[in-house]
């Protein structure tokens, strides 16, 4: 877990369930088919921000300058895996999937001026990341599947019968709009982390990953782009990437030689790319917390170089400052 969460330059610091994913191919340019689907609910619309391939739009005119001050001597890092050693749950960032009725409590929020103040399906069901008892992001991703509602928080735990976390937000799965403009989330770039995600079932089962991919770097600017609303760098310079920067693997990288679920994360690299959702280590990608990511795919995951991505200028998909849609 190498994440963090920050806010005003304080560094701060989430079961596999049942999943399914469009099969049906993307167009080359535009919104995806069909938005991928996690218990039912479409994560998102298809013309979100997250599903939108940018396998077509130009380079950005800082893509050299930003990728300069990420490590480009770099490999890429799948922060998700089984567990081993001291670390008593899978590696990456579980997701719990809940009913209508389940109960909801109040969370006390450390950020609560930025944080939704409604009450959170959590429980001792509540996957979080690391493990209930474990330090570190303690990242919890909620799906309410009978309302299609996304409960996300971090620094999340239960102390003294109270749940507490650093923040929390709340999203209809159903809809483009975004945080208010200047809000955390459970990331610092106030997104999504579902969306994000990749999922065991649409890389290793489905072989069709319909997304982009969140990813953190440890330097970053104290500004963010669209679609984020927050950011939570430690540098006021624009040679460094700011939070809601999008990168792709470049087209004319060779998938020849790799396995079938590498290749699947690979395409959707090139298709929809990577966006900067937090500071962490350079270059670690997440993926949902499971014990059934193959160790091989891992293994060949980690030889891809960050000098093989570039940074793409998505001005072109915003419709509207308010909303993840691209129209």
């Amino acid at each position: 877990m190498t994440g963090s969460h920050a806010r005003a330059g304080v560094a701060a610091v989430l079961l596999l369930l049942p999943l399914t994913t469009a099969v049906a191919s993307p167009p080359s340019t535009g919104a995806a088919v069909r938005a991928p689907q996690v218990a039912g609910c479409r994560v998102f619309p298809a013309d979100n921000y997250w599903n939108t391939p940018v396998k077509h739009l130009p380079v950005h005119p800082r893509s050299r300058e930003w990728l300069s001050h990420m490590s480009p001597g770099s490999l890429l890092h799948p922060d998700f895996g089984r567990s081993f050693g001291a670390q008593p749950a899978p590696y990456g960032i579980p997701i719990t999937v809940v009913g209508r009725g389940h109960p909801r409590v109040r969370v006390h929020f450390r950020y609560a001026s930025e944080s939704d103040n409604v009450r959170y399906p959590l429980g001792r069901d509540t996957r979080i990341e690391g493990g209930q008892l474990q330090t570190g992001d303690r990242h919890a991703v909620i799906v309410d599947k009978g309302r299609c509602r996304l409960y996300e928080t971090f620094a999340t735990h239960r102390s003294n019968g109270r749940w507490r976390a650093g923040s929390g937000a709340v999203w209809n799965l159903g809809s483009n709009d975004l945080r208010p403009q200047s809000w955390t989330s459970a990331d610092a770039a106030g997104l999504p982390i579902l969306p994000g995600l990749l999922r065991y079932r649409e890389v290793v089962v489905t072989g069709r990953v319909n997304h982009a991919i969140r990813f953190t770097t440890d330097v970053t600017n104290r500004r963010h782009i669209w679609p984020a609303r927050h950011d939570a760098g430690s540098v006021s310079s624009r040679a460094y990437p700011p939070m809601g920067a999008r990168f792709r693997l470049r087209s004319g990288f060779s998938l020849d030689g790799y396995r079938a679920d590498t290749r699947a994360v690979l395409v959707a690299m090139k298709r929809y790319g990577l966006v900067l959702a937090d500071n962490g280590s350079p270059w670690f990608f997440q993926g949902e917390a499971s014990r059934r990511w193959p160790n091989a795919l891992l293994d060949e995951l980690k030889t891809i170089p960050a000098r093989a991505f570039v940074a793409v200028d998505t001005r072109s998909l915003r419709v509207r400052a308010g909303s993840g849609g691209t129209g």
